[in-house]
């Protein structure tokens, strides 16, 4: 599978001295390498064909001598924790979902790993020297699909698990498969695993190459079995015709396949996306999700109030059923 979508690999001068550099390049002897001075020279470049990149991507392996960082953004869940941070391991995904900001954000669908991971773990502790910190790891990419290039996760964990005020929080949409491969043996108190779940319905029509609801759950379950910590994630919710059944059913599935009791926190949204990043997006493909007719409230593209209520409301009674409101986050 690797040889297939990366097919080209680009370096900078820089990164050849770093450890994690080595280990990506032996996972790819056939991949034709490219040296490059800075990783924006290729990744930034105009008038990139973004789709066509998607179903051929290359890796660029750099290093980030910039912030690595960031206060998290107010329209993502913090989980009710007010030292709520996220960085940036790598950008761009090897899923494909049709409503991702990734293709807003980026000119260029090829992979950014940032092989210093270690000066992010020092970055991080300048942090936590200050206050306890709820760090989020995967939000510009699915950091347990691509463990398998990078062994981040064992980096990770071998850093987190040292640290008692630092938790880090691993969002995902893989299946059992992929999480046993890669992250079944980083199960600790420092680190949540977050699923974010949808509809077969959404799945199939706008999360392409996704693991299908039924093996997220298996993951979900396999994670709280062995004593794991859980989020669950409907978010975004996507709007569709027969949108009540088409989610009610969804819910139905989660909280009869799982233990309730022991998740810790969960987070709901409507899809809402910055003017610009829409505006890219709907450059880059044509999608009945990017399309639909959204309004634009102080420069985010978000559904009407009205839809926006009932479908809030809506998933909010519904996860009241078997989650107590307590743990319950909106994202709009």
């Amino acid at each position: 599978m690797y040889n297939k979508f990366f097919s080209h690999i680009y370096i900078e001068r820089q990164a050849l001295k770093y450890e994690t550099t080595g280990f990506i390049l032996k996972k790819f002897k056939n991949s034709e390498i490219i040296y490059i001075d800075h990783y924006k020279d290729v990744f930034s470049r105009k008038h990139q064909d973004f789709m066509h990149q998607k179903n051929c991507q290359s890796i660029i392996l750099a290093v980030n001598n910039e912030k690595s960082v960031y206060k998290g953004a107010p329209v993502c869940q913090s989980f009710g924790n007010e030292h709520f941070y996220y960085c940036s391991n790598i950008k761009n995904c090897i899923f494909d979902c049709e409503y991702c900001y990734l293709q807003g954000m980026y000119t260029s669908a090829n992979i950014v790993i940032y092989v210093n991971i270690e000066d992010i773990f020092k970055e991080v502790d300048s942090i936590a020297e200050k206050h306890p910190v709820y760090l989020c790891i995967s939000y510009d990419t699915d950091l347990i699909a691509l463990d398998g290039i990078t062994g981040f996760l064992a980096k990770w964990n071998d850093y987190v698990c040292k640290r008692k005020n630092i938790t880090i929080e691993l969002r995902t949409k893989c299946g059992y498969s992929s999480f046993i491969e890669n992250c079944s043996n980083y199960i600790n108190d420092n680190m949540i695993f977050a699923w974010t779940l949808s509809p077969d319905f959404v799945i199939n029509r706008y999360e392409h190459k996704t693991a299908e609801l039924k093996q997220r759950l298996k993951a979900v379950n396999y994670v709280i079995n062995n004593g794991g910590r859980i989020h669950l994630c409907f978010d975004p919710l996507i709007y569709c015709e027969d949108f009540e059944q088409v989610y009610g059913e969804m819910f139905k599935e989660v909280f009869s396949a799982i233990d309730s009791t022991k998740v810790e926190g969960v987070s709901i949204g409507t899809f809402r996306i910055s003017k610009a990043y829409l505006k890219n997006m709907r450059k880059n493909r044509v999608s009945a999700v990017t399309y639909y007719p959204y309004e634009c409230h102080n420069g985010v593209y978000e559904y009407g109030d009205e839809i926006n209520s009932k479908m809030l409301g809506f998933a909010r009674k519904k996860i009241e059923e078997y989650i107590s409101a307590d743990i319950i986050f909106e994202g709009n």
